[in-house]
């Protein structure tokens, strides 16, 4: 996949997910596109992608894909899948009590997050001050 050496401001790119999570190579696209910004603010963003690319898998249906905003002061990432009835609650999760933590941390890392419904899905976002 081509991708811009850095993303600059207020340039946004997409990442497909595969059906198979590659979480790794998730992380290492978002640190390229980022590479000019300090390492805290990368591993944040890197955070935040697994975070909400691991919900999707878990609790949504494909296709799924990443798309990652730059802005002057802050990193927008934004998460797709095509399950729009089952929005993320903080600090709940269907699958037990030893799970639910992501959005915690997400929302400790993050200046806001939210969710934005569209036709047969739904989009998980957060920002990242940078």
């Amino acid at each position: 996949m081509d991708t811009p050496e850095v993303l600059s401001a207020p340039e946004r790119t997409r990442y497909p997910l595969p059906d198979q999570p590659d979480l790794a190579a998730l992380r290492v696209w978002a640190t390229e596109l980022l590479s000019d910004l300090s390492e805290d603010v990368q591993l944040d963003v890197q955070l935040v992608c697994t975070e909400l690319a691991s919900n999707a898998y878990e609790h949504a249906e494909g296709p799924r894909a990443v798309r990652v905003q730059r802005h002057t002061d802050f990193v927008r990432v934004e998460v797709d899948d095509h399950t729009p009835a089952e929005l993320p609650n903080l600090g709940e999760s269907r699958l037990g009590d030893s799970r639910g933590r992501g959005l915690l941390l997400i929302a400790q890392l993050s200046r806001c997050w939210g969710t934005l419904g569209f036709t047969g899905g739904k989009t998980v976002w957060a920002e990242i001050t940078s």
